[in-house]
């Protein structure tokens, strides 16, 4: 095995980590809920109704941004493929992640720039999700076949790690209490940034982005391309072989069932990191710093969950590692909705119960090393289904499977939420999902069906 350029490989792990832990799921989603709460409220919404705004503003983002993805995704997959070239698509994407990272310090509190910032939160999001379509595709040549479940579950363990650490530097450093503007070390935001304007936590969004350039440099040194014939970018051939593949999937049963059931399994997936936040500041009334003590709670959990995943995924395989984290995530969506502050699945609470908040802080290391284990299978199995060949094009399809429906977990969020006006059951959809992801596994080879 290429240990240097593995190591290279993880390091993209490390370095997008934190879009994902700081501004998709712990702190900036939390933020961004107590400003347009704040916002809406003075619109003369009452305060559930204000919370509600909030989300389904969040959902229709998401969802926007999930459909450009759909979109894009296979078919950037194919002309990398047809071009022999993946590493001018990753510092492209690259440069997108950052502007739309860096962008986020526009959210001021006198003066919410909603959809302005919606829009480049967007904009990263796309970057990195299509950045990692790239670099994913580079798996095969890594290592031999018997050990790419421990190499992409410890990539995302990796990862987690990277995560774990930014958050604590976020917290220690950075985001502050909105009552006494100290952050979590209980100092005043560094680098004289003004905590009444909430400039520790806006920050967020340029620490993410210098994060990511700073540990992208292994990556740079140690990764290489494959070696192989380099083609000009042809779009056409590159849609003609697109076409060959999604045609080829009537005879390829294995691969067309693993694509449908990732595409429900990690929309749902995705919703509960969307939303987890939203809902901790909303239903359990949990501030910036409490949700980000949450989030390393998570990702310490699943940093070690998602290591011994990657074992567990070379001794039994992918397909029953999926299953389980499946069910794991259904039971996560169950207690989510069961509980509230006066009540846990129908049972009252005594005022001022703290076991929701201990619940829901299990809840986090489940989402966190169920849903990390989850995606590290999700690549071992598309590698079983693929060749190192058309690997980028494959891989562009699971990316169209994961994000077809991308805008549909959001709105069916957004739209529950909406109707009912209750948060709680705004996550009800999620379960269906995961159920349908687990028949449609029934019919997955568990050693996959690669091209012939």
């Amino acid at each position: 095995m290429q240990h240097k350029k593995i190591w290279g490989w993880w390091f993209f792990d490390w370095a997008s980590q934190p879009y994902s832990t700081l501004l998709t799921t712990f702190i900036f989603p939390v933020y961004f809920a107590e400003i347009a709460r704040a916002h809406y409220t003075q619109q003369g919404l009452t305060p559930e109704a204000a919370a509600a705004a909030s989300q389904s503003l969040w959902g229709y983002g998401l969802a926007i941004s999930g459909f450009i993805i759909a979109v894009l995704a296979p078919i950037l997959g194919a002309v990398a493929d047809n071009s022999g070239r993946r590493l001018i698509w990753v510092w492209a994407c690259s440069a997108l992640y950052v502007a739309g990272a860096w962008g986020l310090w526009f959210l001021a509190p006198d003066q919410p720039n909603l959809i302005p910032v919606l829009i480049c939160f967007g904009l990263g999001l796309i970057g990195m999700e299509f950045a990692t379509i790239f670099t994913n595709a580079m798996l095969p040549g890594l290592a031999p076949r018997e050990e790419i479940g421990r190499v992409s579950g410890s990539g995302f363990a990796f990862g987690y790690l990277g995560g774990v650490l930014s958050l604590f530097a976020v917290l220690l450093l950075l985001a502050e209490n909105a009552q006494t503007g100290l952050t979590l070390l209980g100092i005043p935001p560094i680098l004289g940034l003004d905590a009444a304007l909430r400039e520790g936590t806006r920050a967020v969004g340029p620490f993410t982005a210098i994060w990511f350039l700073v540990f992208m440099i292994p990556f740079a040194l140690w990764v290489r391309e494959t070696p192989g014939p380099k083609r000009p970018l042809r779009i056409g051939g590159a849609m003609r072989d697109l076409w060959r593949l999604i045609l080829s999937l009537g005879q390829r049963r294995s691969l067309a069932a693993f694509l449908l059931s990732s595409m429900f399994s990690r929309d749902a997936l995705n919703g509960l990191y969307a939303f987890g936040g939203i809902y901790a500041a909303a239903v359990l009334g949990w501030p910036v710093i409490l949700s980000g003590i949450f989030g390393i709670v998570a990702a310490m959990s699943a940093t070690v969950i998602c290591w011994l995943g990657g074992r567990a995924d070379r001794r039994w395989g992918p397909k029953p590692v999926t299953i389980i984290c499946t069910l794991a995530l259904i039971l996560v969506c169950a207690i989510v909705i069961g509980m509230d502050r006066s009540q846990i699945m129908g049972f009252p609470l005594p005022e001022g119960s703290r076991l929701p908040d201990a619940l829901f802080f299990l809840c986090g290391a489940l989402i966190g090393g169920a849903g990390g284990v989850l995606q590290a299978s999700g690549r071992t199995l598309v590698v079983l289904h693929t060749s190192p060949e058309r690997a980028t094009e494959v891989f562009g399809l699971y990316a169209l499977s994961g994000k077809a429906t991308t805008f549909l977990a959001p709105f069916l969020i957004a739209l529950v939420t909406h109707f009912s006006g209750n948060l709680r059951l705004g996550i009800s959809p999620l379960i269906v999902m995961f159920l349908i992801s687990l028949v449609l596994l029934h019919w997955v080879k568990a050693r996959g069906e690669p091209e012939q």
